[in-house]
C-alpha cells in the first residue's frame, strides 16, 4: 500500500498560485498604488505598516498584496473568510495574534470579502486595531462605504483597485503560457479572446488557459484557434455580480445613457447587462421606468413601446424576445425627454405628506343619496362636456383655500410643447371667465 501511495503524482499546484507575485515590481497592473511615488509602494519602502481596505473586483491582486506586506514586514499572516468565518474564528485569530506578539511579532490580519460580515462581526475587530495588536487588511468587491461599518473604516486607509487593462493582461498571458505550456502555440485572435473572456480578472484568466491547455492537449489540437477557445470553455460570462456594485453601476450607466440621448451607448450597456447574466424582463421594467421618469409625455408612445417589450420577452423568451428590448432602448435614447411628470408627481407627493387632510370641496362631491343632495354635495357643478370647448373655464377643483401649486411645468419638447399650449389657452379662458369676458373678444384663440 505504501509503494501505491509512493508511486501517486502529487496534486499539481493551480496555474493561479504558480503565478502569483513574489515581489511588489511582479504585480500586474495597479500602478497608481505600486508605482514609484504612490501609496502602497511608499508604505513598503518606508516600513510604515497601516490598516487597510483593499477595495476591487475580483483577480486584481488584493489577496496578493496582503501576503506581499506580510512577507516585507516580516510578520506573521493570519488569513480569514467571512464567507466561512464566524466570530469564533475571529477569537481564534486574536489569540494567535496575541501569541504571536509573545514572541515578538506582529501579525496581519488578512479579511477576504469583509462586506459579507456583518455590523457586530467588523465591530469584533475594533478594540484590537486600536490597539495595534494587529494590522487589518480587508478585502471587498463591494463599495466600502456602504458595506463596512464606518468605525472601521475610519480606522483604515481605503485603496482602489482596477480591473486589469489589456496590456496588462497580454503580459500576464505570456508569462503563463511560458510556464504552463511552452510547447503550445496560440493564434493572436485565440489570445484576445482568452484576454477578453478573462474581463480583467488575472485568476480567470489563469484558470482559462489551463482550461484551454487541457482540452488542447486531449484533442490534439495546436495552434490554437478562437473557435477552439469558444468550443473548450462552458462558459462566457464577463464580470457580473446580480446585486452587487457591477450590477448597479452598470443599470446607472444604462439609464443615464438613454437620459443623454445616446442610443449606441445605451445599446452597449444593456448588452453588457445581458451578456452578464442580469435578468432581461427586470432590464424590461428599468425600461419602463425610464419611459415614464425621463421621457413622460414629450412622447407617450415611450411607456407603450417599454410594456410591449416586456409583453414580447415573455411571449419569445431569450434570445428572439431580446431584440424587441433593444428595439425599446434605442426609442428610449432617440425620443425627446422630459422630467416633467416625475418632478410634478414627486413634488405633489411631498406636499401632501406635508398638508394637512383638506375635505374635498362640495361641488365635487358625488352625491347618490337625497341627503347628500340637500346637503349640497355636487351642487353648482359645472359639467365640462356641456361648456363651450369641453372646458368648465374658471372653475377651480382644488381643496378650498389651496392656491394652484402648478407643480407639472411641461417643458418645450416633444408632444409637451403642444400640452404647454393648451394648458396656456385654458388658463386664459380660466382668466377670462373670472373677468367676464372671452379671451378672444381681444385676439385669444379658441379651442
Amino acid at each position: 500500500m505504501a509503494d501505491l501511495f509512493d508511486s501517486l503524482e502529487p496534486p499539481r499546484v493551480p496555474l493561479a498560485e504558480r503565478m502569483r507575485p513574489k515581489r511588489l515590481d511582479e504585480i500586474a497592473g495597479q500602478r497608481h498604488l505600486v508605482g514609484p511615488g504612490k501609496p502602497l509602494r511608499l508604505a513598503f519602502e518606508s516600513g510604515k505598516l497601516h490598516s487597510m481596505i483593499l477595495w476591487g473586483p475580483p483577480g486584481v491582486g488584493k489577496t496578493t498584496l496582503a501576503r506581499l506586506m506580510a512577507q516585507a514586514f516580516d510578520a506573521d499572516f493570519i488569513a480569514l473568510s467571512a464567507v466561512f468565518s464566524g466570530v469564533k474564528d475571529i477569537r481564534e485569530a486574536v489569540s494567535q495574534a496575541q501569541a504571536a506578539k509573545a514572541r515578538g511579532r506582529h501579525t496581519i490580519l488578512f479579511v477576504d470579502e469583509v462586506h459579507r460580515f456583518n455590523k457586530a462581526q467588523q465591530d469584533a475587530f475594533l478594540p484590537y486595531v486600536e490597539q495595534g495588536l494587529v494590522t487589518f487588511i480587508g478585502a471587498t468587491t463591494e463599495n466600502p462605504s456602504f458595506e463596512v461599518n464606518s468605525a472601521l473604516l475610519s480606522r483604515a486607509s481605503v485603496y482602489v483597485l482596477e480591473p486589469l487593462d489589456n496590456d496588462a493582461m497580454g503580459g500576464l498571458f505570456e508569462r503563463a503560457r511560458a510556464l504552463a505550456c511552452p510547447q503550445l502555440a496560440f493564434d493572436e485572435t485565440a489570445c484576445e479572446r482568452l484576454i477578453g473572456f478573462a474581463d480583467g480578472d488575472a485568476r480567470r484568466l489563469m484558470n482559462l488557459i489551463e482550461q484551454v491547455q487541457v482540452a488542447a492537449e486531449t484533442a490534439g489540437v495546436d495552434p490554437v484557434t478562437p473557435e477552439f477557445v469558444d468550443e473548450a470553455l462552458s462558459t462566457r460570462l464577463r464580470r457580473f455580480d446580480k446585486g452587487g456594485e457591477a450590477f448597479y453601476d452598470q443599470i446607472s450607466a444604462l439609464h443615464k445613457s438613454i437620459r443623454g440621448s445616446n442610443p449606441d451607448a445605451a445599446l452597449y450597456w444593456l448588452c453588457r447587462m445581458l451578456d452578464g447574466g442580469a435578468d432581461a424582463l427586470y432590464l424590461g421594467r428599468r425600461l419602463v421606468r425610464m419611459a415614464v421618469e425621463d421621457i413622460g409625455l414629450a412622447d407617450p408612445r415611450a411607456l407603450e413601446i417599454a410594456l410591449n417589450a416586456c409583453t414580447t420577452y415573455e411571449r419569445l423568451g431569450s434570445p428572439e424576445g431580446e431584440l424587441a428590448l433593444a428595439q425599446a432602448t434605442i426609442f428610449l435614447a432617440c425620443a425627446a425627454k422630459s422630467n416633467a411628470v416625475y418632478k410634478a408627481y414627486n413634488a405633489a407627493r411631498q406636499h401632501v405628506a406635508n398638508d394637512v387632510s383638506r375635505p374635498v370641496p362640495l361641488h365635487l362631491r358625488n352625491a347618490p343619496t337625497r341627503l347628500m343632495k340637500e346637503l349640497g354635495y355636487g351642487k353648482a357643478y359645472r359639467y365640462a362636456h356641456d361648456e363651450p370647448e369641453a372646458y368648465a373655464a374658471g372653475e377651480t377643483y382644488l381643496p378650498d383655500g389651496m392656491a394652484p401649486p402648478g407643480w407639472y411645468r411641461p417643458t418645450p419638447y416633444g408632444m409637451e410643447a403642444r400640452i404647454a399650449a393648451k394648458l396656456e389657452h385654458l388658463r386664459e379662458l380660466d382668466a377670462a371667465a373670472t373677468s367676464g369676458r372671452r379671451p378672444d373678444d381681444e385676439g385669444g384663440k379658441p379651442g
